[in-house]
């Protein structure tokens, strides 16, 4: 009578690891540290959509994942003690793990940024409203005003031109609306050097000088500017 024989199958302990997989939609799924996640899964990783609880911070996160990490849409809440309530910070897109993307974040004042982000800093386009009222829109890099944007301040006076690392740097015009002034010219480190300053609007103006910017009469005004210029060129 020949011998049976069977079919070795996998040890004990693979077959344990096999169905203690995480894979599809699960319940909630409690950590050591007290973390709970609930939603999908692929290969024992957070993917697809679902619901992050931090019980360190408090905080929450709530969209798509993958690989374990956000990525994709999502929210991110922040729990304040004294109210015991859920507190937006940030919405919109995620990638690695990262603000990545167009989002809005909200500053624990009244301060909030709407517009692009590269690896959690703002980096792009965006529009950045400050607490005193004034309101920035235009470029950003590594979370400075940098490149071609426009400011509006509180009082009606605002900026256009260009920033480097947060500051007026470049070509750029300052419209003093309160005074019915406009400065046009070159800006180093947040301050003007050499340009020209006119009337702009000076019937409209709140609070005009008592006398009108005199005119000066020059042979070649654009070559003045530029001599003028060139000094700070290499500065900016």
């Amino acid at each position: 009578m020949p011998f049976l024989k069977f079919k070795k199958g996998p040890p004990a302990s693979a077959v344990l690891d096999m169905k203690t997989q995480k894979c599809g939609l699960r319940h909630t799924v409690f950590s050591a540290n007290g973390d709970e996640y609930t939603g999908e899964w692929l290969n024992n990783r957070k993917h697809g959509t679902g619901t992050q609880v931090w019980k360190k911070s408090g905080a929450l996160y709530n969209g798509e994942w993958k690989f374990g990490k956000r990525d994709g849409c999502g929210t991110y809440s922040v729990l304040y003690p004294e109210s015991k309530e859920y507190v937006r910070k940030y919405c919109g897109q995620w990638k690695n793990g990262k603000k990545h993307g167009y989002g809005t974040y909200y500053y624990k004042n009244t301060e909030l940024y709407e517009g692009e982000w590269i690896e959690d800093q703002r980096s792009g386009w965006g529009r950045m409203y400050y607490e005193n009222g004034d309101v920035y829109e235009g470029e950003w890099m590594k979370d400075k005003n940098h490149g071609e944007g426009i400011i509006r301040f509180t009082n009606g006076n605002w900026y256009e031109g260009s920033w480097r690392d947060g500051k007026k740097n470049g070509n750029g015009k300052f419209y003093f609306c309160d005074k019915g002034q406009l400065y046009a010219g070159l800006w180093v480190n947040g301050s003007a050097k050499c340009g020209t300053l006119t009337d702009f609007g000076r019937g409209e103006a709140p609070t005009p000088p008592k006398y009108p910017i005199p005119k000066v009469h020059l042979v070649d005004a654009q070559l003045v500017l530029q001599e003028a210029e060139s000094v700070y060129r290499d500065k900016y």
